[in-house]
């Protein structure tokens, strides 16, 4: 399986964002994340791919 499940403290340390941050992006809908039993949770593949656009987003 390639496509690997990070938690919100994960997907914090790897963006290196405080998890209050990481927390709040993905409840405004601005992180891609799905919701499982109220706890959230990212595919590492949709993280990566959101790093990209804002790249290329601020380069506008």
């Amino acid at each position: 399986m390639t496509d690997e499940i990070l938690t919100l403290k994960e997907v914090a340390e790897y963006l290196k964002l405080a998890e209050k941050t990481a927390y709040r992006l993905a409840a405004e809908g601005k992180l891609p994340g799905f919701k499982v039993g109220g706890s959230w949770r990212f595919k590492q593949q949709d993280v990566a791919a959101w790093i990209e656009e804002q790249k290329n987003s601020s380069k506008e």
